[in-house]
């Protein structure tokens, strides 16, 4: 884990809504993304701590977009789970930060070699993030975004969302060669 000014390398979290093999458009509207939501424990504070000192800095160096001043209601991209998804157990205990690029992110595994399938990095495997913090002030609204660098593969983790992988789902099917025809 680190930070240099807004940027911030994660430590280990777990993906969500993991859409960053092919950008798409959110409810079919406006500039297609790539995107992806992590969950950070609220024990890992030292990463907490790192994200929130990002989020800091892009206020300063955003103050000249926000009219000189930083505004007191701010949006951050830091929010917390059990506030703003109570009724998913996946964010319990956490905080999350939606992430969004409009360029490809650089998607790799532990071994930094290049992933390609679509299929290795899904909501509820964990993951390190790239990401940098970025003041807005679009159409009224005000805040700190987070953007999505780079992705490296961590480790897999059970499916989010009640998906289950085929291997769970089946068992290993004894057939007869009868039942080939």
């Amino acid at each position: 884990m680190k930070r240099d000014g807004t940027k911030v390398i994660t430590g280990k979290v777990r993906a969500s809504y993991v859409n960053i093999f092919e950008p798409k458009a959110i409810n079919g509207e406006g500039e297609p993304k790539y995107s992806m939501s992590i969950i950070i424990p609220k024990s890992e504070t030292k990463m907490i701590k790192l994200i929130e000192e990002a989020i800091e800095r892009a206020k300063q160096e955003g103050k000249a977009k926000f009219g000189g001043k930083i505004p007191a209601n701010l949006k951050t991209p830091l929010r917390d789970g059990d506030l703003d998804r109570e009724d998913d157990p996946a964010y319990a205990d956490s905080y999350f930060i939606n992430l969004t690029s409009k360029t490809a992110p650089g998607i790799v595994d532990q071994n930094k070699i290049k992933l390609t399938d679509s299929t290795a990095i899904y909501s509820g495997c964990y993951v390190r993030v790239s990401l940098n913090m970025y003041a807005f002030n679009t159409n009224g609204n005000k805040g700190i975004a987070a953007g999505l660098n780079n992705v490296q593969k961590w480790a897999d983790g059970e499916f989010l969302g009640g998906r289950a992988s085929a291997e769970d789902d089946f068992d290993e099917l004894e057939t007869d060669d009868d039942d080939l025809i």
